[in-house]
């Protein structure tokens, strides 16, 4: 079975087809979801989704909505997830660089959510671009117990190896599937075997093939291809070595609930 470990299946892009996403998911061996909260006025849809079996949630603020976060959030975010301890990570947060003029108002709300999921021993789900090094280093210093999943990974394989040796798996997606990403096709090769999970991030991110369409759950089952390509290994053992190793970060239990 197959956990798409990260995907925003409360967006607006699903509204008028998600029963038939989930279905279609299915039907391509995805049996779970994990899906990431991004601003305080989308934490009911999440954690709406998470009355599911097949899903679980977490609840954070992410940097690329910086013009709809307020100061009052971080408090909001920490009552959000002493009330709803279904809750397996704090996330999506992160540093988002092509945001120059945000970028030191990000690095405080990064932080501050920090310390949140140090204060829960929770995971923190990190969206990180053009900010690897940086981020790095802002991780161990403030060394966060629960260590989590670098969101979307295209970074070197000494840049993945770092996160690595700080406790943090590094998700793999739709960027894996084009030939042309030589860099991060050394890097897939070069990751333990318990070093990555799988995810879409639908409804971005798309495959190659599949360039401006919708990006959904169901194809995650395509990048366990391609990732076991790449690793020259074989599709099942891709498979079963990404479900544990997302059970293990998430602490996922035999029913896929925390």
């Amino acid at each position: 079975m197959l956990i798409d470990a990260h995907c925003h299946l409360d967006f607006a892009a699903f509204d008028e087809d998600r029963d038939d996403v989930f279905t279609r998911a299915r039907e391509a061996g995805v049996g779970h979801f994990v899906v990431p909260g991004t601003t305080r006025a989308a934490w009911d849809g999440v954690l709406a989704l998470g009355t599911r079996d097949d899903v679980s949630v977490c609840l954070g603020l992410h940097p690329y909505f910086m013009d709809r976060h307020d100061e009052a959030d971080v408090e909001a975010l920490a009552q959000a997830l002493d009330a709803h301890p279904e809750a397996v990570a704090l996330g999506e947060c992160g540093i988002d660089a092509r945001f120059e003029d945000s970028l030191d108002a990000q690095w405080r709300l990064f932080d501050a959510q920090v310390r949140l999921a140090k204060a829960r021993h929770l995971p923190l789900v990190i969206h990180c671009v053009q900010s690897n090094d940086k981020l790095a280093k802002r991780l161990r210093q403030l060394s966060p117990p629960a260590g989590g999943l670098i969101h979307a990974f295209a970074g070197s394989p000494e840049q993945a190896r770092a996160f690595l040796d700080l406790g943090f798996m590094v998700g793999l997606g739709g960027a894996v599937t084009y030939p042309r990403a030589r860099r991060l096709a050394r890097m897939v090769a070069a990751l333990p075997d318990d070093g990555y999970v799988l995810e879409t991030d639908s409804p971005d991110m798309p495959l190659c093939g599949f360039q401006g369409q919708r990006n959904e759950p169901a194809r995650v089952a395509r990048v366990a291809e391609r990732v076991a390509f790449l690793r020259d290994q074989d599709a099942a053992e891709v498979t079963a070595r990404s479900t544990t190793t997302a059970r293990r970060l998430f602490g996922l239990t035999d029913g896929l609930s925390r």
